[in-house]
């Protein structure tokens, strides 16, 4: 039977939201090269695939964090994920901003937390971590409890992991690289020599460069 994981990243690929080429880098904002690229918003995009990532979602928040009080989006790709799970839950609403507005009110958060909410955090993928725990420290400044953290995809990489653990975060995401590259190789997406190179990328993505 197929696992949650294997399930996601088979629709994913379907659509066409992950995109893999070895052989054709693509360039992150960030500067990393990347042989992997991954574009969640595109479930948005499909109704039924957008139910699945909405009812997925709720259902690991209800499972895994039941006290939660309010749901917080990370801006910008998580906004509408984070609307729609918190609209299943019946729960308060807000996002993060990656910097404050610049004008009117300067909010960094948008929308209501009271101090003590209990809160997970949506997000769309998680990389190095970074932007997602920013949102996780903005709110933690506002007097509320970061109880957990759920995403659609996760690269894994080692220093996510580590700055999640640091943080104190739970992370449960719906699928990961491993159940994409293993799902890709699956359908002949990928060949079996590109696996090779893909290990080797998620190894040190920030100073990888094909030759």
């Amino acid at each position: 039977m197929n696992t949650l994981e294997q399930i996601f990243a088979a629709k994913l690929l379907k659509v066409k939201a992950i995109k893999l080429q070895p052989t054709n880098p693509f360039t992150w904002a960030s500067g990393w090269k990347s042989p992997f690229y991954c574009d969640n918003r595109k479930t948005l995009s499909y109704p039924e695939l957008r139910s699945f990532v909405k009812i997925e979602l709720a259902r690991i928040i209800m499972e895994r964090f039941p006290e939660a009080d309010a749901i917080a989006g990370v801006a910008t790709g998580a906004i509408p994920q984070g609307a729609l799970v918190a609209d299943a839950l019946s729960l308060p609403f807000v996002y993060v901003r990656s910097k404050p507005k610049d004008h009117g009110l300067e909010n960094l958060i948008e929308g209501e937390l009271k101090p003590g909410m209990k809160v997970v955090v949506v997000e769309d993928l998680i990389s190095t971590g970074g932007s997602s725990l920013k949102a996780v420290e903005a709110i933690r400044l506002g007097a509320c409890e970061v109880i957990g953290m759920v995403a659609s995809y996760t690269y894994g990489f080692d220093v996510a992991t580590k700055a999640f653990r640091e943080a104190g975060v739970k992370l449960v995401t719906l699928t990961n690289y491993e159940a994409v590259v293993s799902e890709a190789l699956k359908i002949g997406y990928i060949k079996k020599e590109d696996v090779a190179l893909l290990e080797e990328w998620r190894k040190n993505p920030s100073e990888w460069r094909k030759d």
